[in-house]
């Protein structure tokens, strides 16, 4: 799946435009859930006074420029799971009726993580998407929703590669004694990780425990140990874990860059913030190598 490029005013994928998707068919609708009540102790003390999906890319907040893409990819239901300094994020988003949807809330009055928050949304009787607030990416939502319905999957998981730096060197040593034959310095590690945008089936809900705090990696590792399906698509677009300072940094640059672009692509169509991969086909969670933490609100 190719990266669309960013429109400049709203940072949503070019061919997600006027509700229809890259191959110009009306895209579909579904309702979305975000994840927004977690603390972002990543970038503090930012997150002192601001919560995390508020922190601005250019003159919006990343929950704003989230809110708009789904938007235009056809979903016009979103309810935010909301916490820490959530009057903020009231204040900022409302009803979403300047975002043209209807925003509802969900109080978390601890927190609970990534996927125990559902408990306490209504109306889960049809597929959803449940992603995190934090999340920047060229992601076609419209896509990811079509490919889920069609491997007929329990969640889908969006993944990409990403180039992970170990910061030490890192010795092989004999397995008897203490003879080393190879030092590789800070090497990195290239492995397939979570997005942290999930398709999710109603059905799904039933694997989350009634109370106490559960994250959509022990979603996802129950459904696994129940053989449902489980399966990812994955993308070799934009993508950044706001979550992660050098991702923020680098997502106002790339704002700011697509701002002054002409065409509206930052640093190139083939540039982004995690290595810029080559396509690869969709394949399911059990042929991949998996990092499910690096898609986590903290």
């Amino acid at each position: 799946m190719a990266a669309k490029g960013i429109n400049n005013g709203t940072g949503l994928p070019l061919s997600a435009r006027n509700g229809r998707n890259a191959n110009g068919a009306p895209n579909g609708s579904a309702r979305a859930i975000i994840f927004a009540g977690g603390r972002g102790t990543r970038l503090a003390p930012y997150t002192s006074v601001l919560p995390k999906p508020l922190m601005p890319i250019g003159d919006r907040s990343i929950l704003e420029l989230v809110i708009n893409q789904l938007v235009e990819c056809g979903i016009v239901d979103v309810t935010l799971c909301v916490g820490y300094l959530s009057h903020l994020i009231e204040a900022v988003i409302g009803d979403g009726a300047a975002h043209d949807v209807a925003v509802t809330y969900v109080r978390e009055e601890e927190p609970l993580g990534t996927a125990a928050p559902l408990r306490l949304v209504e109306g889960l009787d049809d597929t959803f998407i449940a992603m995190n607030g934090d999340v920047l990416t060229t992601l076609d939502y419209a896509e990811l929703l079509r490919h889920h319905r069609d491997a007929g999957n329990m969640v889908t998981i969006a993944t990409r590669q990403r180039p992970i730096q170990i910061d030490y060197g890192v010795l092989h040593i004999r397995a008897a004694g203490d003879r080393v034959y190879k030092y590789i310095e800070k090497p990195q590690r290239t492995s397939t990780v979570s997005m942290g945008i999930y398709v999710v089936e109603p059905e799904a809900l039933a694997y989350i425990p009634p109370d106490g705090h559960f994250d959509f990696p022990d979603l996802v590792k129950a459904l696994l140990r129940a053989e449902q399906p489980v399966g990812a698509l994955r993308f070799e677009g934009l993508w950044f874990d706001i979550g992660r300072r050098d991702d923020y940094e680098e997502a106002v640059d790339a704002w700011f860059a697509a701002s002054m672009s002409e065409n509206g692509y930052p640093y190139g169509a083939d540039v982004n913030g995690n290595g810029g991969p080559k396509h690869l086909d969709h394949e399911t969670v059990g042929e991949m190598d998996m990092d499910m933490d690096v898609g986590n609100l903290e």
